[in-house]
């Protein structure tokens, strides 16, 4: 099931043509076209604003800039302003494993642009998002016929915004030996927990926070998912057993670049550390890089993760900064569900409704579905009574109908 962040915005899907050219409504391809690869198809990204999914982002004078270059409030400090451009999710003419970016674009001293590509995979995840260049093409987990584009504008020196002018894509087949495979388990590691707050503050995918929040920040805009859904998700667990999914709306602590539930070998920064630990851990706790983070600041916790107030409180009982256990659920493969409404969903560890409250499930997340406890969840339940119940993991079970789910075996 695609995320229905497609939906939300008006739909600009361009038709599967070999060469297709919308940039700012010009007709000429860019001086950078030699490059693209025989038998791939190549496009020009229609960069326009709106639909509610692009975040600090304006068009202006011909190229997208900043909104706003106020520094971003973070649970670490403040950090440089920063916004994303979402393209609709695009149909290919033919099934790909790798896109390459080119983008034109003014960067002033200490500004960025960052261009990453995501898939949409077999069981209707999305895969996570990889940096993408006119020389390091983003190689994508499994070939797929759908694929989403994604652009960050950073803030420079003196809060001076970058400005994209032209964005032209490619996409085809890699080598099979390029291509790293899927993994079907998803990741689990202890990290350190801290908690968010700055309600009133935006994260860095333009949510706007509120009062007993449910969401979680991670150092890396590859598991970043957009505001209203749960593409990326994260099950967090404390010692006592108490669970909480929450979907993953901020960027930090820390770092912006240390995606550590990665393979060392995909890993953008830090591939010298195992998977699962977050680079201010280990300067924490084994002086790595001197215990300073990757913007050269003295790292006073080891925190991997941030939590919202009320994933942090309401929903894991948490009364100081903890140890916990963090599974990034798009890191593995498999049937899931998304939740429906805005109101939190409590887990129960049987399928009961006078079942022990073990967790809570925010709205939006994905998480995933094993199996029900009575006949399969029919298509389109929005709004009916419960029939019967998941089970999302072990001892682990929500309403029926209070998730989007399809194709659901009976336990």
């Amino acid at each position: 099931m695609a995320s229905r962040n497609g939906s939300r915005r008006r739909v600009r899907w361009a038709r599967a043509t070999a060469v297709v050219v919308l940039a700012l409504g010009a007709a000429t391809l860019p001086g950078g076209a030699a490059w693209a690869i025989a038998g791939s198809e190549s496009w020009a990204a229609e960069l326009s604003v709106g639909g509610g999914d692009d975040a600090n982002v304006a068009a202006h004078d011909g190229a997208i800039r900043l909104a706003s270059t106020s520094p971003r409030t973070t649970s670490t400090g403040p950090a440089p302003a920063e916004g994303e451009l979402l393209l609709p999710p695009r149909r290919v003419a033919a099934v790909t494993d790798r896109v390459a970016a080119d983008a034109t674009a003014d960067r002033p001293a200490g500004s960025d642009v960052v261009v990453a590509v995501r898939g949409l995979r077999s069981d209707g995840s999305w895969s996570q998002w990889t940096t993408a260049t006119a020389s390091a093409p983003a190689l994508l987990p499994e070939a797929t016929l759908q694929v989403q584009i994604r652009v960050t504008l950073v803030a420079g020196t003196g809060g001076v915004s970058p400005s994209l002018r032209r964005l032209w894509l490619t996409a085809d087949r890699a080598p099979a030996s390029s291509t790293p495979p899927a993994s079907t388990v998803a990741l689990t590691a202890r990290v350190f927990a801290t908690r968010v707050g700055l309600v009133g503050n935006r994260t860095a995918n333009g949510h706007r926070v509120v009062a007993d929040d449910r969401f979680v920040a991670l150092p890396s805009r590859r598991g970043l998912a957009p505001d209203g859904t749960g593409d990326y998700t994260a099950q967090v667990c404390t010692d006592a057993g108490r669970c909480s999914w929450a979907p993953v709306w901020d960027l930090g602590p820390w770092n912006t670049r240390d995606d550590y539930w990665s393979t060392p070998a995909t890993r953008e920064n830090f591939a010298d550390l195992p998977r699962g630990v977050p680079e201010a851990q280990a300067a924490v706790t084994d002086a790595y890089a001197g215990g300073r983070d990757g913007s050269g600041r003295r790292v006073t916790n080891p925190a991997g993760i941030d939590l919202a107030d009320g994933t942090f409180t309401d929903d894991l009982g948490l009364r100081d900064n903890s140890w916990v256990q963090v599974t990034y659920l798009w890191t593995g493969t498999g049937r899931s569900g998304t939740a429906r409404g805005d109101d939190p969903i409590t887990v129960r560890a049987s399928a009961a409704s006078g079942g022990r409250d073990v967790g809570v499930v925010a709205p939006h997340s994905r998480v995933p579905v094993q199996c029900a406890t009575s006949a399969p969840v029919p298509a389109g339940r929005a709004g009916a009574s419960p029939n019967g119940w998941l089970r999302i993991g072990p001892d682990r079970y929500v309403p029926a109908d209070a998730l989007e789910a399809r194709d659901v075996p009976t336990c």
